[in-house]
C-alpha cells in the first residue's frame, strides 16, 4: 500500500510539473522543470515495477489514494511561476518527510527504493533559489508566497486525513511497527523541518 501511495504521488507530480513548466518565464527554467518531471516519471516506473514483482497491479495499489491526492492538486493549482516553484518546494518536501518516516518500517530493499525516489535535493535547491529571486525582484511577493505555502500545507494535512480513511490498514500497521512511535513527536519534526525550509527560501512561517 505504501508503494502504491508513493507511485501515485510520483505519477501526479510528473503530470503537475509537466503542466507547470508552461508558467516558466524562460526556456532555461522551462527545461529545468521539464527535467524534474522526467525524474518523477522515471521514479514512478521504478516503484510500479516493484509493485508488479509483488504480484499486484500498480493501478490497484494506487486506486485507494487517487481521490485524496487528486483533490490536493486540484485545489492547489498555481497561478504563476512563483507559486509553481513554491508548491514544488514546500508541498513535495513535507510529503517526502512523512513518507521517509513511514518507510523506516519497511524491509531494507523496499526502504532503500522509497528513499531513492524521494525528491532530489538539487531540485529543492533550484525551487528555493527561484523563490528568493522572485522576492528579490519584488519584496511584496514574500507575503503572498508565505500565505500560499500555508495553504499548501493546510491542504496537504486535510487530504492526509482522506488518505488515512482510504488506507486498507497497511500504512497504519507500518507506523505501529516502528519502535516507540510518537505521533506528536513526528508532527513536531515535520513542522520544524517545514519551518526551516520556509526560512531558507525567505518565506515567513
Amino acid at each position: 500500500d505504501l508503494l502504491g501511495l508513493v507511485a501515485l504521488g510520483e505519477l501526479l507530480a510528473f503530470e503537475r510539473m509537466a503542466g507547470d513548466a508552461r508558467l516558466a518565464p524562460d526556456l532555461r527554467r522551462r527545461a529545468a522543470l521539464g527535467e524534474m518531471a522526467a525524474a518523477e516519471i522515471a521514479n514512478y516506473r521504478r516503484i510500479a515495477d516493484r509493485i508488479t514483482v509483488l504480484r499486484v497491479a500498480p493501478q490497484e495499489a494506487m486506486a485507494p489514494y487517487v481521490a485524496a491526492l487528486q483533490a490536493y492538486h486540484d485545489s492547489t493549482e498555481p497561478r504563476d511561476w512563483a507559486e509553481a516553484v513554491t508548491k514544488a518546494y514546500v508541498g513535495d518536501a513535507i510529503t517526502d518527510d512523512f513518507i521517509r518516516q513511514i518507510a523506516a518500517a519497511l524491509d531494507e530493499a523496499d526502504r532503500q527504493l522509497v528513499l531513492d525516489v524521494l525528491h532530489d535535493s538539487r531540485y529543492a535547491e533550484f525551487a528555493a533559489a527561484e523563490i528568493r529571486i522572485a522576492i528579490d525582484a519584488d519584496p511584496r511577493v514574500a507575503h503572498r508566497l508565505s500565505m500560499w505555502a500555508r495553504r499548501l500545507v493546510g491542504e496537504a494535512l486535510s487530504q492526509a486525513n482522506r488518505v488515512a480513511a482510504a488506507d486498507r490498514g497497511a500504512l497504519t500497521t507500518l507506523t505501529a511497527q516502528r519502535e516507540r512511535v510518537d505521533v506528536e513527536a513526528l508532527f513536531r519534526q515535520l513542522t520544524a523541518a517545514h519551518t526551516e525550509r520556509m526560512a531558507a527560501a525567505g518565506l515567513n512561517n
